[in-house]
This record gives C-alpha cells, structure tokens and sequence, in this order.
C-alpha cells in the first residue's frame, strides 16, 4: 500500500487533524515541477492541479459558520460529538478495509459504506478518471489494491495519492447514496440521527439530511437539511463542517424523502413572535 495503515497514528493522521498538512504538501507539490515516476499521471495538466489547488480553502470554514459554533450550547454539543467520535481505536489492525477506516474518521460520521462490488464496476465511475488526479492509484487504494508503485512514492506523493483517494471516494458515495442500497445505508444513520437534529425550536429535534449545495466538488462544503422547515443549517462539528457538499451531491435528500415517503414530517405549525413588554411586534 502507499503508506502504513496499521497503528493508530498513522490513521488518524490522515485524518481532519492531517488535511491541512496535506494540503501545505499539494500546494509545494503544483510549485514544483512533477517528478518523474516510471509512470506519468497527468500531473502537469493544468486541469488537474487547479483540482488539487481548490483542497486549500476547505480547512477553513467562512466568518458566519465560525460563528455557528461560538454558540455555548452547540459547542457542548460538539464536544460531546468529538469525544464520542475520537480517535479510531487500538483495535483497528491491518485487517480493516480502507473504506471502513475512512468511514470511522472524526468529521466523516456522514459518510456511508460503499460496496466493493458498486466502486469495481466501471459503469459506476464513469467520468471519474478525468476529475481526480493520480485516479488509478486512488483506486487502488481504496480497494485496498496492493501495488508496488507505492515504494517508488515519495512521501509527498503517498500523500498526494492518499487526498486524491478521498475525493474519489467521496465522488463514488454521492453517486451511490442514490442507489436503493446506498439509501439503505444512509436510513439507519438516519435514524440513529448520525446526521444530526434540526436547530430550529419549532422543528423539535427534527433528525436532518445530509446535502451539498453543488454537485461541482470544492464549490461548498456540506449542509443538513432539516425535512420539516425544509431549511439548510451548518453542521454542529466543526469536522463534519469541512466536508466537500459535492461528496453528498444536491439530489441525495429530495430522493430519499420521495422514496421513503413516510418518513416526511409535516411543517411546524408554530412560528416565533416577536414581543415587547409582553406585546406582539407589528412589522411595519
């Protein structure tokens, strides 16, 4: 494999904690010119790179989402989040899928377990291969294909292969969430409200939908959607906030909710009133 996934460490350095490093490495890697494998990846095309260049914003949420999670009590709410979703534990071994490892993440509580047999048919990626860099290596990663190619990476480019193995997976769930299993999957997280609830009062605990507010990766990171207000919120987590929207997609919660009809909530009834001294506050 590229780099060891075997301890602790090593896993949770690729991690939220690890991205931003990650992403200092992509951005000394596009200033350079690519070094010469036995096998070229197209690192030079300038599509490619600006692909790669777009993973820099993403560990830094805009001023009025920092703000969300100045609340008091949404930051007790994360800290509870974070403690119970920490660092993957000892037990993980050599023996856990990379799919699995990547799932069980802090910050990836979102995402769901895509079959092996969904990612090795090639209708499924069709178009991938041209919007992820260093596509075949990724692949194989995920797969948990091994390959001697990854003696001859360096460890720039082990990292380079292990970010490229992210955006491709999450690129593979946005389609796959669409289909009956991937929806299967996504209906037990979301009823263990693994999405999280609405913070909305009137919508009462409401448990959200993940969604992404472009299908066009690094456009936006990813929002619940609260099927009661029908309304769009930041994720309580700051980790879970720095997700790419596009690995969930536009469609994902609107299908669902068609799909598993019952599970729509009526709208809430009720509205907040503004008052002074007791009297209701007429607009003007």
């Amino acid at each position: 494999m590229y780099r060891q996934r075997g301890g602790v460490g090593s896993r949770s350095e690729v991690g939220s904690v690890d991205r931003k490093r990650i992403n200092d490495v992509l951005d000394k890697q596009l200033e350079r010119s690519s070094p010469s494998t036995s096998r070229v990846i197209k690192a030079k095309d300038s599509s490619a790179q600006s692909i790669l260049a777009a993973k820099l914003p993403y560990d830094h949420r805009d001023s009025h989402s920092a703000s969300v999670f100045k609340n008091p009590e949404a930051s007790d709410e994360e800290s509870e989040t974070d403690s119970e979703a920490s660092d993957v534990s000892g037990s993980d071994g050599d023996d856990t899928s990379w799919i699995s490892w990547f799932c069980n993440l802090r910050g990836n509580e979102f995402f769901c377990e895509v079959d092996d047999d969904y990612i090795q048919d090639d209708f499924n990626l069709c178009g991938l291969s041209s919007q992820v860099p260093y596509y075949d290596y990724a692949l194989d990663l995920i797969l948990d294909v091994e390959s001697s190619h990854g003696d001859m990476f360096t460890e720039e480019q082990n990292e380079l292969v292990e970010s490229a193995a992210e955006m491709l997976y999450g690129l593979i769930h946005a389609r796959y969430v669409l289909t009956n299993k991937g929806m299967a999957a996504m209906m037990e997280k979301y009823k263990n409200y693994d999405f999280g609830r609405c913070p909305r009062v009137y919508c009462s605990g409401q448990p959200c939908l993940p969604v992404g507010q472009s299908d066009i990766a690094r456009s936006s990171t990813v929002k619940i959607y609260c099927p009661r207000c029908e309304d769009l919120y930041y994720p309580r987590s700051k980790y879970q906030g720095n997700v790419d929207g596009a690995y969930f997609g536009t469609t994902f919660p609107h299908l669902f909710l068609m799909t598993y009809g019952h599970l729509k909530p009526p709208k809430p009834s009720q509205s907040y009133v503004q008052r002074v001294f007791g009297f209701k506050v007429h607009k003007p």
